[in-house]
């Protein structure tokens, strides 16, 4: 219940502001033009809150938290009574006016995934080096000769300074041939290593890209023994004790913590016998298996090495460097939307990694729960995305009404009207038709 309201909350906030910005930047736009705006809405339907504001602009907080407005008065619509009245009609304004007061919205989402990458950066994330764990055998890693141990410094030539960093080049390079990572071993040497992808299997609801290809993100070894018991768990109800060493389950010795996790989770609902080390002797303890879902569970969480000092650190910067680091980063997911978007037409990329409201909704609320940085990141991601989309050619989006702009430019005269009624019902559409394969996509991943 906890998830499901912080992915409420997260997702009514993350895209409450992006689209306040969003329809903030038609907004400032157009009044530079001299436009008229009539009202500025966040969100859609009944009016929750709404005043008028010395400008003449009814500002309001709609009951549909799904996007927003901004109405802008059009002469050939509402009622006008001079022409002073008509000089201030969005639709009297040049074609360029026009073109620049539509643009300003994606280019304000830009901006935004600007300033919230900034404000992450200043404030600082923490961070691991992309420190390579095991490889998995016979996977691509293994077969190019990734090595265990080694730091990732550079994917296609790019630098990488954390696993964030290696997942989004890794991203954008899903349906290409080949990758090429720079690896740095143990004694600070490094090499590249071309990665074949023509045999690349990435589903991104079962693991990582990292994962995909064979390789682990490096993790402190955990030992087999008890440092937490759950309250209420089957450990609980059993003579299991802190500080306990599993040595054999049902008289099977077990030699690290996954042997003893995959036989826990292999035999739900059953009664076994623990092996155990405490003082220096060995006990046997009964313990009945909890059952979740068809898995089995006892309720226990182990030691685990801390993480190597020399592994971690704080991507922190300074006002002007944090600047400088948001520009670059946004780039970065602009290029890779636009490269995810290019591949999806290709056929490159499958429909059925597509997200819509629910699975944007996950994400918010489980970044908004890991704290504020996270969450900035994943704003950032939306707003670029969101920027994209709507310069995307389609009617009913901002795109499509750019298109327009340009046709009229060039002819020098608007698009006839019919024309525009039937672009717009096409718009809608795709639109509608998107909409569904990616609520059909959210359903599908969480009965998965």
């Amino acid at each position: 219940m906890e998830q499901v309201l912080w992915s409420i909350g997260g997702f009514i906030v993350a895209l409450g502001l992006v689209v306040t910005f969003h329809e903030f930047g038609h907004f400032w736009v157009a009044r530079r033009c001299g436009v008229k705006v009539l009202t500025f809405s966040i969100g859609f339907g009944k009016p929750l809150y709404k005043w008028r504001g010395k400008d003449g602009t009814d500002y309001q907080i709609a009951a549909v938290p799904l996007g927003g407005y901004v109405r802008m008065l059009d002469h050939e619509v509402d009622a006008v009574e001079s022409e002073h009245q008509v000089s201030e009609s969005f639709r009297a304004k040049s074609v360029g006016q026009r073109f620049a007061i539509v643009l300003a919205g994606p280019l304000a989402n830009f901006v935004f995934a600007i300033a919230a990458l900034w404000i992450m950066l200043m404030i600082g994330m923490p961070a691991v080096k992309p420190i390579i764990g095991a490889i998995t055998p016979d996977s691509i890693a293994e077969r190019a000769g990734v090595p265990s141990g080694a730091q990732i410094v550079a994917v296609d030539q790019r630098r990488v300074q954390d696993w964030q960093d290696v997942n989004l080049a890794l991203v954008r390079r899903i349906g290409d041939a080949q990758t090429v990572l720079t690896v740095r071993n143990r004694d600070g040497i490094e090499e590249q290593i071309t990665l074949p992808l023509g045999q690349w299997q990435f589903d991104p609801d079962r693991d990582s890209t990292i994962a995909s290809l064979g390789m682990d993100v490096f993790r402190p070894a955990i030992s087999n023994e008890i440092a937490f018991i759950s309250d209420a768990s089957p450990a609980a109800n059993s003579d299991l004790q802190v500080g306990d060493k599993i040595v054999a389950i049902n008289g099977t010795q077990s030699g690290n913590w996954e042997q003893i996790r995959s036989f826990i989770a292999a035999h739900p609902d059953q009664l076994v016998t623990v092996t155990v080390l405490r003082n220096g002797r060995e006990q046997q303890i009964p313990v009945q298996l909890g059952d979740n879902d068809g898995v089995g569970f006892l309720g226990i969480v182990p030691y685990q090495e801390a993480y190597p000092d020399e592994y971690r650190f704080t991507l922190q910067y300074g006002p002007i460097a944090a600047l400088q680091g948001g520009v670059e980063r946004t780039w970065q997911l602009m290029g890779l939307t636009m490269s995810m978007l290019k591949k999806l037409v290709t056929g490159d990329v499958s429909v059925s990694n597509l997200s819509g409201p629910v699975g944007i909704a996950q994400g918010a609320g489980a970044h908004a729960s890991y704290g504020l940085v996270y969450f900035l990141s994943f704003m950032a991601l939306i707003s670029v995305s969101l920027g994209i989309l709507n310069l995307l050619p389609i009617p009913m989006l901002d795109g499509g009404h750019l298109l327009f702009y340009l046709v009229e430019w060039v002819r020098g005269k608007p698009v006839p009207e019919h024309i525009q009624e039937l672009s717009f019902r096409a718009g809608l559409l795709i639109l509608m038709t998107l909409l569904v394969i990616t609520l059909f996509n959210d359903i599908g991943r969480l009965f998965a």
